[in-house]
């Protein structure tokens, strides 16, 4: 498979951007824990190896260029919307202020944003280019894919030590064996979300489940992506 590139990077800095950040986000299928976003700067040197997709390491190789990516890149931040935010306000509305909260954090301002996929859940007033495959294609977002998996999964990780019988630092928060088990039995911690049809299969839990927001697009009712 061939490496990430600044094709897009090139092209938007051509038009007129000045400052470019990829922006990828982890954490949207699982059932517990926070949907985390990453925004990453480069100045268009050359990447460490092996960066690409996160999904495509291991998670030992994962790690590694992290490491190497924390060390090189221009700026990053992180950002995150919690399980009761996901409950309140929708997948979409609580992506959207997950990068809204990476951006901010940023010590530079970008002006453009290169976001992974086809849905632009940022919209207004940032300028938005959206590529699909773009943590495979784009350097920026792919740092910014391997940033945040490494950033959530240790989040999860942590989350583990408080709850074993998740098995949050194996599965993070997704649908795995030993999650589904330990939900049958002990049902949902502090860090679930609520509102997902997964607790229609759990009777003895479903009572708890938390009606669903339908997110709004183009300000008309829509399906909400996540």
């Amino acid at each position: 498979m061939a490496a990430p590139t600044y094709d897009v990077e090139r092209e938007l800095i051509a038009r007129g951007a000045r400052v470019v950040a990829g922006v990828d986000e982890v954490g949207r299928g699982a059932w517990a824990g926070p949907v985390v976003v990453a925004a990453a700067i480069t100045d268009l040197s050359v990447p460490p190896a092996g960066l690409t997709d996160s999904k495509l390491l291991t998670a030992r190789r994962r790690e590694e260029v992290a490491a190497a990516v924390d060390s090189w890149v221009r700026a990053y931040a992180f950002g995150a919307a919690e399980p009761e935010e996901i409950d309140t306000l929708g997948m979409t509305a609580a992506l959207r202020l997950a990068a809204e909260r990476a951006l901010a954090a940023l010590p530079i301002r970008p002006d453009t944003i290169v976001l992974d996929g086809k849905h632009d859940f940022l919209g207004a007033p940032w300028a938005v280019r959206c590529v699909i495959k773009g943590d495979q294609s784009c350097v920026g977002v792919a740092a910014a894919s391997v940033l945040a998996k490494v950033h959530r999964d240790a989040m999860m990780a942590g989350l583990g030590e408080t709850y074993p019988e998740y098995g949050f630092a194996g599965n993070a928060g997704y649908p795995a064996p030993v999650h589904r088990a330990a939900l049958a039995e002990f049902g949902p911690t502090p860090h679930h979300r609520m509102s997902w049809a997964y607790w229609d299969d759990l009777p003895a839990w479903r009572h708890l489940k938390r009606p669903r927001v339908e997110p709004v697009v183009d300000g008309q009712l829509g399906l909400d992506l996540g």
